[in-house]
């Protein structure tokens, strides 16, 4: 294999954020792709070999442009632009860029970060019903959140419905001291959360007055049509078959459905199916509904998360191998 050389031009100014903190990015490209980068003034010279050295410079040109943009550079987005190179699409970083959702209540841009996140917030837009299935930190319900109070916002609902299955989806609350409210006020918390930090607390409770935005347990959708909401079901992972009907079937006219869960993270008893998994099954092939999976390159937490949940995926592939060579045995 050949050694070639490549040199890419790097404003001064947009070296501390690309280089990273102790040149921490530069290190990972370099150790990544087999590569040696020398900074001189402001230039890099990229040494190794010739597919490698390309992959380097479309990421470090990449980077360059997410800093000109304004957009911080996190060991995430390296990590990301990284794999993306692999396939020779680090490009889309700049596309995921300019699709600004919302913004925050402090102004902050709220957009997908992979191309996993933005086949997602597609699909929401093209479909009446959408399930955003994958692992913990993915986005699937922030941006689901985002997406509705822009809808709320824009007229294009008139309100917003927000809900989960409470404790293992049975909803037994009696045990619990408080009021009904107090009691599933701690599981409906993350969906709180994320209303506070999009349109604000104020924003929010005047919304909330009015009833036009609703946080509230699964069991409060029996026997209700919702007509021009936007609804999000979230923790679907933890409703029981009849519970998913249930919720599916309350849809109004006007309506937009976002079903959000984690088919890996139930909190069922072992002998109760999943509605989610069930509902994937019958209604995989109706064309209205979409299906959007979100693995672990979408995880857009802290990187040792993403790592978490690759390893665990490792482990129950493993567990499911072994099963079925002990079923294969017993025949």
């Amino acid at each position: 294999m050949s050694v070639i050389e490549n040199i890419v031009d790097i404003p001064l100014e947009y070296q501390s954020s690309v280089f990273g903190q102790f040149d921490g990015n530069i290190k990972k490209i370099e150790k990544t792709l087999h590569v040696t980068i020398i900074a001189r003034d402001s230039e890099l010279k990229i040494i190794g070999g010739e597919i490698n050295v390309r992959r380097a410079v479309s990421i470090i040109n990449e980077l360059i442009n997410l800093q000109r943009n304004g957009t911080i550079i996190d060991e995430q987005r390296v990590n990301y632009a990284i794999s993306l190179a692999f396939d020779d699409s680090v490009n889309i970083l700049s596309e995921l860029d300019e699709n600004i959702i919302c913004r925050t209540i402090n102004g902050k841009p709220i957009k997908p970060k992979t191309a996993g996140q933005q086949n997602y917030i597609k699909q929401i837009r093209d479909k009446m019903i959408v399930f955003g299935i994958g692992p913990a930190g993915t986005g699937k319900t922030f941006l689901a959140m985002a997406m509705a109070i822009t809808a709320f916002k824009n007229n294009e609902v008139k309100r917003i419905i927000l809900t989960r299955p409470a404790i293992e989806a049975g909803e037994n609350l009696g045990f619990l001291p408080g009021d009904l409210q107090s009691k599933v006020d701690p599981y409906l918390r993350p969906l709180y959360d994320a209303l506070y930090q999009i349109m604000g607390a104020e924003s929010f409770m005047h919304n909330s007055e009015k009833g036009l935005i609703e946080v509230a347990p699964l069991a409060y959708m029996r026997g209700r049509t919702l007509d021009n909401a936007f609804i999000i079901l979230d923790e679907a992972q933890n409703t029981t078959p009849a519970q998913m009907k249930m919720f599916l079937t309350r849809i109004g006219f006007g309506s937009k459905v976002i079903v959000t869960g984690d088919l890996t993270q139930k909190d069922l008893p072992r002998n109760v199916t999943s509605g989610l998994d069930t509902a994937i099954k019958i209604l995989k092939n109706v064309e209205e509904i979409g299906f959007c999976y979100l693995n672990n390159e979408d995880v857009v937490r802290h990187p040792l998360v993403q790592k978490i949940v690759k390893a665990y995926e490792v482990y129950e592939s493993h567990l499911e191998k072994d099963k079925r060579k002990q079923n294969e045995g017993r025949r």
